[in-house]
């Protein structure tokens, strides 16, 4: 019994080692950012002349191949960061991006749709909560109060201010993020490589939010633009039958996952690139069809293929088993009643 309890202990003591172990190295994010392994090649002795023992003439030396002197002033050992760089990104059409020791640049083109740039951006800084110290909408001119970066690879966050100013140049339009001021707790930064690393963050930070704000946009244009879309029968060359839908590629690709879950499918992969789009067909229950208005389709429930095809103003829907076989023209027929009545249907704003 004594044995038992003395082992017991034992584990105990050593289950709470490992746990205060754990819980400092969970503190201490350094490994994020050192390299491992011996350091001994610190220490290793530098290069001196070759000494020839007495008796032997060493050949004439010409200095080609004579390996210079370098005095190294950066980081060694594990000072030095392993992290790799931050590269900015240009999601946006027809833009590109620069990068230099004091600032990051996004350039766009100077077209209508990027006239909003400023007011966009603005609005960007405060929906992300970024905080602004001045701004001045003359001068297309923003200074951030300390901007908090909470970053798995850093002990204390870091905190950085930056200038922002959007300005024409040439045919372009320049997003261009400067730094004012970076601090780790009490302790100022001035290594212009950390000083680049956040610029690109902030820039990354705002085209990412850029982009998906004009693809909301472009989402929504499309839904006030086609809020009742009509379907009609038709075939392609061979004489299959398709699904005719009454508008574009785009319109009718963001506005089909709604439409087919209102017809009893489940939507599973699609690929925008292809024009596919994987579902299970499972149907609707009496009452649930008759509240779409159509009869129940002959349909089988099975997998399909539904192959999307752009016509222009127009767009193709073609439904295909597992077995590469199209619908007959008499399910397709139904199934165009069942899409008419469900595109009729405005989809939710996302």
């Amino acid at each position: 019994m004594a044995t038992l309890l003395q082992k017991s202990k034992v584990m105990k003591v050593a289950g709470l080692s490992l746990v205060v172990l754990l819980a400092a190295c969970s503190s201490d994010q350094r490994y994020k950012r050192q390299v491992s392994g011996d350091e001994e090649y610190l220490n290793a002795a530098p290069l001196k002349m070759l000494n020839a023992p007495q008796g032997i003439t060493l050949p004439e030396q010409n200095g080609e191949f004579d390996i210079p002197k370098a005095t190294s002033t950066g980081a060694i050992g594990k000072a030095l960061d392993i992290r790799p760089p931050v590269l900015t990104i240009s999601q946006l059409s027809g833009s590109r991006t620069e990068d230099s020791a004091n600032a990051s640049r996004l350039l766009l083109e100077n077209t209508p749709e990027n006239s909003a740039l400023w007011s966009q951006v603005t609005l960007i800084l405060e929906q992300r909560g970024i905080p602004v110290s001045s701004k001045d909408d003359g001068s297309h001119s923003i200074e951030t109060n300390w901007v908090k970066w909470d970053r798995a690879d850093e002990d204390v966050a870091i905190e950085s201010r930056h200038k922002i100013t959007v300005q024409p140049e040439n045919n372009m339009i320049a997003l261009t993020v400067t730094n004012l001021g970076m601090q780790q707790g009490t302790e100022s930064i001035t290594d212009a490589a950390e000083m680049q690393r956040y610029n690109k963050l902030l820039l990354n930070e705002l085209t990412d939010n850029l982009f998906a704000l004009r693809d909301t946009s472009n989402k929504n244009s499309i839904q006030n633009a086609y809020g009742i879309i009509d379907v009609q029968t038709g075939s392609d060359t061979t004489g299959l039958p398709l699904v005719i839908v009454r508008a574009p590629f785009d319109a009718v690709w963001e506005r089909l996952p709604h439409t087919l879950e209102n017809v009893g499918m489940k939507v599973g992969d699609r690929s925008r690139s292809t024009g596919s789009v994987m579902v299970t067909y499972k149907g609707l229950s009496s009452s649930e069809w008759q509240a779409l208005g159509v009869d129940d389709p002959s349909v089988p429930e099975a997998d399909y293929k539904i192959q999307v095809g752009d016509l222009n103003n127009r767009s193709s829907l073609q439904f295909i088993n597992t077995k590469g076989v199209p619908l007959t023209q008499k399910q397709n027929d139904e199934m165009v009643a069942a899409l008419k009545a469900a595109f009729s249907k405005v989809a939710p704003k996302k």
